[in-house]
């Protein structure tokens, strides 16, 4: 019998489950409650070991065995080809902003270093500055004008001949435009492309042959803020300047295994439950299915709907970053309000660009968008 006084961890696992809402946050974001809850139980002992693990040594058998299962089911889930390595770092992808010039910008070479920059919007613009601070930046295209609400075509894109790397923002978490396939400009061509997947990472799959550097942190489909994936072709270890800091030479840290300093334990062990996760949930192909069907309801919804608005182009619109406006924003409090009533929360769309934005990550159930269509329709009919 549990003692309302002291309960149980079960019971208190069980009563925190049914206070769950609906988390709409762009980031750090809504993780599947499954893997919540597993966490919540190997909380104190992991598998009868006795200690947290976050108590665990990282070079300890105990969590050498949680890494390489990460690593291995991530490579599993994203069909990562054996010529690549899957890094686990930290500093998020604002950090790799920096982390990649310093590994890769000097490649092509140490006396003109030079990136080429595809810009969709905020975050490719916050990577093309950071990136001028280790060499030159050419801007092969950019949407700027058309208030980013559609991808440049590629037609007309004016990339280099000489540039170290093509870096693209593959998702646009702010204003909410998504590659919906990497074009072919790389390998083919002798270039090498990077690609920030920083907010759809695993849901839907990757072409290796058109990209050779993938960066994600990991607070959008992966786990808690703290771990920076980095997938790299290994021929493109060893190019990094010699002023890059030894944490972030991904030569370095792939020799040691991601083991080079103490990695982030605890953010890893999330990030592997999450891995199992979705390979219940029939991996990647399975999640992107699911992923579809709740972009489309809300889309759909939008679109018939002459009280909200989504501004971005159909070719281009994002599965995982949804913003809308509502036809009369002095409304938008008492919108958010009765969301959060609702049990909606995390609705509020950045502030650079105003309005809503819904955040459907992987770990969002098809529930939490009819919830949320349902909520709008009864907000817009109320307002009628």
């Amino acid at each position: 019998m549990n003692d309302p006084q002291n309960p149980s961890l079960a019971a208190i696992v069980q009563r925190a489950s049914a206070e769950r809402v609906f988390n709409f946050s762009p980031g750090p974001a809504t993780l599947p409650t499954e893997v919540l809850q597993q966490a919540a139980e190997e909380m104190l002992s992991w598998r009868g070991t006795g200690v947290s693990v976050m108590e665990m040594s990282h070079r300890s058998k105990e969590f050498e065995s949680i890494h390489q299962q990460a690593l291995d089911d991530l490579r599993e889930l994203l069909q990562v080809p054996k010529s690549f390595r899957i890094l686990f770092l930290q500093g998020g992808a604002i950090g790799e902003n920096a982390i990649v010039p310093l590994n890769l910008i000097r490649r092509a070479s140490a006396e003109k270093p030079k990136a080429d920059f595809v810009i969709t919007g905020t975050w490719s613009v916050k990577t093309e500055q950071e990136t001028r601070r280790y060499g030159d930046v050419h801007i092969a295209a950019s949407s700027k004008e058309q208030r980013y609400v559609r991808i440049p075509d590629v037609s007309a894109w004016n990339l280099s001949g000489d540039a170290s790397y093509v870096h693209l923002c593959t998702n646009e978490t702010i204003v909410g435009v998504e590659f919906q396939q990497v074009p072919d400009i790389g390998q083919a061509h002798g270039r090498v492309v990077v690609a920030d997947a920083s907010s759809h990472i695993l849901s839907r799959p990757i072409d290796w042959d058109r990209v050779q550097v993938v960066y994600a942190g990991a607070q959008k489909n992966i786990g808690p803020a703290g771990v920076t994936i980095v997938i790299v072709r290994e021929d493109l270890l060893g190019f990094a300047h010699p002023l890059c800091p030894s944490a972030f030479n991904w030569r370095i840290v792939n020799e040691h295994n991601s083991m080079y300093n103490t990695p982030p334990t605890y953010a890893i062990y999330i990030a592997g439950l999450v891995f199992q996760w979705l390979k219940r949930q029939g991996g990647v192909q399975g999640i992107e299915q699911r992923n579809i069907a709740k972009a489309k309801a809300l889309y759909d919804f939008l679109d018939q709907s002459a009280f909200y608005r989504n501004e971005i182009d159909p070719s281009c619109r994002s599965r995982m970053n949804v913003p809308f406006f509502l036809a009369d924003e002095s409304r938008n409090d008492a919108f958010l309000a009765g969301a959060r009533a609702n049990g909606l929360l995390q609705l509020k769309g950045h502030k650079s660009v105003g309005g809503m934005r819904a955040s459907i990550y992987n770990a969002m159930p098809f529930e939490g968008v009819a919830a949320l269509i349902d909520y709008m329709r009864e907000f817009e009919r109320s307002a009628a």
